[in-house]
């Protein structure tokens, strides 16, 4: 079995978590067993509908505080006349506004608000339930109570002093207790001091043997707990983004990237490193026969694959310009939407259409507003890309970091010439320099407008100059490359080690 190691997942879930839907598609195809597994807490939302949505199977997914009972991942099907059930005759008034109902009790002076997987079901995710006017309790549901997460007024707010989590027939598996951020775990046959503590001993409930492959994409507050439990299992490390600060290395000290620190310093107990690009396998395996006088192996593997190349089944609409990514700070697609706009004062019937979800959403909506773009840039929210970049031109991104960009590699496969700036991994992986688009150089000096303006260039430079013909058919040829088939392979070989 191969168990894959993460943190979190959302709705507008990062690289981290698509590099793991891709590699569970690949390795079903391949016919590895694999689970998945995440270390997270989800208040907000049910699990299995962020899985499913990326594209996870229900029967893949661990999740480490339900790992301990026997419930399910599942959807949520808890309803209700199910809640209702549970009232005993006691009296009350009902009332519902969109994903949010509320039941009012006319005796104790108590309330139920009651969040709903949408606004059309009646399928309930949590409840909340208010006694005098101080939160004490909240139940969270799937197809049946899954824990419950008790409350008590504390400097006036709802502090939150223990979960209980539950078996399927409602008998306690196990509590956890909370104070602050100290956090342990009380067991029918055991005591657990800390998170870092519980998932350890997940892995070894697990009972590793050299016959199963651990796979670790996230080691922040995990990875000690994660490999002092792993046995003879083989150990895998994918990187996922630069592994190094340039500014804080010198000749004699390397700053690794603290989400790698731990894992590269335990090089011994790590039976190979997984880079996405060639030049960042060469350079670390540079640094650390450079810093650490050792040579671990490491092999290269795309984060992604296509299962094809897509071709448009016309013509590409003229002078259309796509991005996609999450909408976070870090990826500046509001530089990419100023340049755009600046783009079109030159060629005047240049279109931008957006696609993700984030934290700067309103930020942009507020930009396109100001600049009075939103008649040709377009913010197009989260969905399934594979039969969309085919219809654009090219791609933008604003990105001055990024490990692979699962994103570019789309483009690529539909035939788009890519535009972004010339930092390590993905961006010179993807772009070869006037052929199938530009790679714009930046250094740390250089101004936020500086750079506005040189993207501005570049896309006039491409829809002026280019031979666009010529720029499509070679990123149809760099694509090939990362056709499923030969990822495939590259895991096969790994794994068969």
């Amino acid at each position: 079995m191969i168990y894959n190691f993460n943190l979190g997942i959302g709705w507008a879930s990062s690289g981290v978590e698509y590099a793991q839907a891709y590699r569970a598609g690949v390795l079903r195809r391949i016919g590895q067993k694999a689970k998945f597994i995440f270390t997270d807490m989800f208040p907000r939302d049910n699990i299995q509908h962020m899985t499913e949505n990326i594209g996870f199977l229900d029967s893949e997914v661990i999740w480490l505080y339900t790992f301990f009972t026997d419930i399910r991942i599942a959807p949520v099907t808890y309803t209700l006349g199910q809640l209702e059930s549970t009232f005993r005759n006691r009296n009350y008034t009902f009332t519902r506004e969109g994903r949010k109902a509320r039941y009012d009790f006319l005796a104790g002076n108590m309330y139920y608000t009651v969040y709903l997987v949408d606004e059309e079901s009646d399928r309930v995710h949590r409840v909340e339930m208010v006694s005098n006017g101080c939160l004490i309790r909240k139940d969270y549901f799937t197809y049946c109570r899954i824990y419950t997460e008790y409350y008590a007024p504390l400097d006036n707010q709802a502090h939150l002093y223990q979960r209980r989590f539950f078996h399927q027939d409602g008998t306690v598996a196990y509590e956890e207790i909370i104070d602050n951020e100290t956090v342990t775990y009380q067991f029918p046959d055991r005591f657990i001091g800390s998170k870092e503590e519980l998932v350890g001993y997940l892995v070894s409930c697990l009972k590793l043997t050299s016959e199963d492959v651990v796979i670790i994409d996230r080691t922040t507050k995990t990875g000690q707990a994660i490999l002092q439990n792993v046995g003879q299992a083989k150990v895998l490390i994918p990187i996922h983004a630069d592994h190094f600060s340039e500014g804080g290395t010198d000749e004699a000290n390397i700053l690794w990237n603290n989400y790698y620190e731990y894992s590269f310093a335990q090089h011994k107990r790590v039976s190979a490193y997984i880079t996405s690009t060639d030049a960042q396998k060469e350079l670390l395996k540079e640094q650390f026969q450079k810093y650490f006088g050792v040579c671990p192996q490491v092999v290269t593997i795309p984060v992604g694959s296509l299962d094809e190349l897509k071709y448009p089944e016309g013509k590409r609409k003229p002078h259309s310009l796509i991005t996609a990514s999450r909408l976070a700070a870090e990826k500046h697609v509001d530089w990419i939407l100023e340049a755009v706009v600046e783009a079109r004062k030159t060629v005047g019937d240049i279109t931008l259409d957006i696609y993700g979800k984030g934290e700067q959403e309103k930020s942009l909506k507020g930009l396109i507003s100001q600049w009075g773009c939103g008649d040709y840039v377009r913010l197009m929210g989260q969905q399934n890309l594979t039969e969309v970049y085919k219809n654009y031109e090219a791609y933008l991104s604003g990105s001055t970091s990024e490990g692979f960009g699962l994103t570019l590699m789309e483009a690529v496969g539909s035939g788009l010439p890519v535009i972004g700036f010339d930092v390590r991994y993905g961006n010179p992986n993807f772009i070869d320099e006037g052929q199938n688009g530009y790679r714009i150089p930046v250094h740390d000096k250089m101004e936020q407008k500086e750079r506005i303006q040189a993207l501005a260039r570049c896309i006039v430079r491409l829809f002026t100059e280019a031979d666009m013909e010529a720029f499509h058919q070679h990123s149809y040829e760099k694509a090939k490359a990362y056709l499923t088939a030969e990822v495939e392979i590259k895991w096969m070989d790994l794994l068969n080690k």
